[in-house]
């Protein structure tokens, strides 16, 4: 007998409970004929809908009974229509979808080609916008670097990286037993166990320059963990840069989104932060891109690099006239 897939159960699920939603009391064969499964498909589907839901507290999952032979869904009312998606919705999915397929390494292209041609079909000219926007895939990987990081994954040999570090400029030699390959705003990360460290440490692809796979074991120790990612993936260290930014009423979100080590509410509603980084890259675009929300307030060359960016891009632009 055939092993059902977790996607084909997936789609009878989402199938069944709005199905079920408006036909409140049927009786419980009525059901599983209506819904083409037997009986016993049916009550073991109605057994799983108690784990799903919005949330993971009592209140935010699938209610379901049929003690008495009738069936009887309740607090699914966010699946209890079909999905209609607005011009707007449809558009940023394409979009999403054909950036997805520029990711390198990307293992699930023929699944998700397959979804974008569906979503284009049933979005017709609603999608067409679609074609006008261009997403920059910024840090991007090579390609043969993240394939052989996943391959050390996944036969739990040893890698060996020769590894950029931008707050000292300089590169280093490590070996790691890998953990996990992840992505996460905006980036890939490798995670393992490095032995230089003697720790579990994240390394960016985009700063890997080298990266070969050795024929030694690379199980990590036992008590080696993968790290909690939360809301950001950065854990600053002391040995990193101390940044003190004030932030406007526009960008007070940016205290809560990265870890801070200070935190002043000042007078006029602003709030003064300091935090670590180990590179000032992504700090200069976030202070730039909030246009003028977020001030850096030391250190002062940091300050003044990111004032002569501002500057030069503010400046007005000549052209050679032939």
């Amino acid at each position: 007998m055939a092993t059902e897939t977790a996607t084909n159960r997936l789609t009878r699920l989402l199938t069944m409970v709005p199905w079920l939603v408006n036909r409140q009391g049927i009786e419980l064969e009525e059901a599983a004929a209506g819904l083409g499964v037997s009986v016993d498909q049916l009550e073991s589907d109605l057994n799983l809908l108690f784990l799903c839901g919005y949330g993971q507290m009592p209140d935010e999952l699938i209610e379901a009974d049929w003690e008495g032979g009738r069936v009887f869904v309740g607090n699914a009312d966010t699946i209890s229509r079909p999905l209609r998606l607005g011009v707007d919705e449809a558009v940023t999915l394409v979009v999403g979808l054909r950036t997805l397929l520029d990711v390198p390494g990307l293992t699930e292209r023929d699944a998700i080609e397959r979804a974008l041609s569906k979503l284009e079909a049933a979005a017709g000219a609603a999608a067409e916008p679609a074609s006008r926007v261009s997403v920059d895939l910024a840090d991007a990987v090579d390609p043969g670097v993240l394939a052989r990081a996943r391959e050390g994954v996944e036969s739990h040999r040893r890698l060996h990286l020769t590894y950029h570090v931008p707050g000292r400029d300089e590169s280093t030699e490590r070996d790691v037993d890998p953990m996990r390959v992840i992505a996460a705003e905006g980036h890939w990360y490798l995670e393992g166990w490095c032995h230089r460290a003697v720790g579990v440490r994240m390394f960016r692809l985009d700063r890997v320059e080298a990266l070969d796979l050795l024929d030694e074991d690379g199980t990590p120790p036992e008590d080696a963990a993968p790290r909690e990612l939360g809301e950001s993936i950065f854990s600053p260290t002391e040995s990193n840069l101390l940044v003190t930014l004030s932030l406007r009423s526009g960008a007070l979100w940016v205290s809560d989104y990265y870890p801070v080590e200070s935190e002043t509410e000042e007078p006029d509603g602003s709030r003064t932060i300091t935090l670590r980084t180990a590179d000032t890259a992504w700090l200069e675009r976030l202070v730039l891109r909030m246009g003028g929300h977020v001030l850096v307030t030391s250190p002062e060359d940091l300050r003044e690099r990111i004032a002569a960016r501002a500057s030069a891009a503010l400046a007005p632009q000549t052209h050679d006239v032939d």
